[in-house]
């Protein structure tokens, strides 16, 4: 016994928790760091390598030459747009159609459930997608980045799964209330399934927003309706193949000043930060739907 009065076996427990978290934490942390550090550094002096979590030549040029890019604040605005738009959109039809699946009176609810689950493991291909897109008309369109994902048979699930464990007893009550169906979605349901839905609000905005291959495939001619990860796409193959698409800059001197690494760095930082900073206003979420789970069990 240590002279506390707390046993050494508990001591060396603790001890070996706290070094177990601190290494976690570490291997979490030392990526994003170094890639911090590196978007932070000289390029010139990057290459040397032995760059750690802070640079050797602090300077903001790798930045400074992403940003003197046009189209950059375009394809921002766009994505911005559709991460909102198609994020609330998703999570509406998405919670609707679990809530409609939930209810033991629809009678189509094992066909629909059935035809979903098919859905993940069904695909017709990137052909008849893109052919479906075309003769669907929204070719060039800001509809293209919102429709064709407003529903995932993966979300629907999850989000039925936890209406599942959300007494059936609350909908009758309403009912006798006065409550229509969709009153009963809206007051009741959703209220409850905050947990599930900031899950997979999250899921849907990091899908929204790195996506890039669609505005590729479907807007590429359409400056209008460019999205910042396209734009920063091309930012680096021009860092690559020495494009002109600089602002009244000299592309030999900026190449000569930068190298594809530092740009790729930086870019990584751009398009993470924005997720990070949403991800603490969800994280209360997740700790609630950890504690409704324990509850319940």
């Amino acid at each position: 016994m240590a002279a506390s009065g707390t046993p050494w076996s508990d001591r060396i427990f603790d001890i070996v928790v706290y070094v177990a978290i601190l290494l976690v934490t570490v291997v979490t942390l030392y990526p994003f760091l170094n890639v911090l550090a590196i978007s932070l550094n000289d390029s010139t002096d990057s290459v040397k390598g032995g760059i750690t979590i802070y640079p050797r030549q602090f300077t903001l040029k790798n930045y400074d030459t992403i940003f003197a890019f046009s189209g950059l604040l375009q394809g921002l605005k766009i994505s911005v747009l559709r991460t909102v738009i198609g994020t609330v959109l998703g999570l509406i039809s998405s919670s609707m159609l679990a809530f409609t699946l939930s209810r033991v009176d629809f009678q189509g609810r094992k066909f629909v459930s059935t035809f979903l689950a098919l859905t993940m493991y069904v695909s017709g291909g990137l052909i008849p997608f893109y052919i479906l897109i075309k003769d669907l008309h929204m070719m060039g369109t800001f509809a293209v980045y919102v429709l064709p994902g407003l529903v995932s048979a993966f979300n629907v699930f999850i989000i039925r799964s936890f209406i599942d464990g959300i007494p059936y007893a609350l909908q009758e009550s309403a009912k006798l209330d006065g409550a229509n169906d969709f009153t009963i979605y809206w007051r009741v349901i959703l209220p409850l399934t905050k947990p599930a839905l900031a899950t997979i609000a999250l899921f849907l905005a990091v899908g929204q927003w790195n996506s890039w291959f669609d505005t590729f495939l479907y807007n590429a001619s359409k400056d209008n309706l460019t999205t910042l990860q396209y734009e920063l796409m091309k930012v680096i193959q021009s860092t690559q193949t020495n494009a002109d698409n600089f602002r009244g800059r000299n592309m030999v001197e900026v190449m000569a000043s930068i190298s594809p690494e530092s740009v790729k760095m930086a870019i990584t930082i751009i398009v993470t930060v924005p997720i990070l900073v949403v991800y603490p206003f969800l994280q209360r979420y997740f700790v609630k739907g950890m504690t409704l789970g324990a509850v319940k069990s």
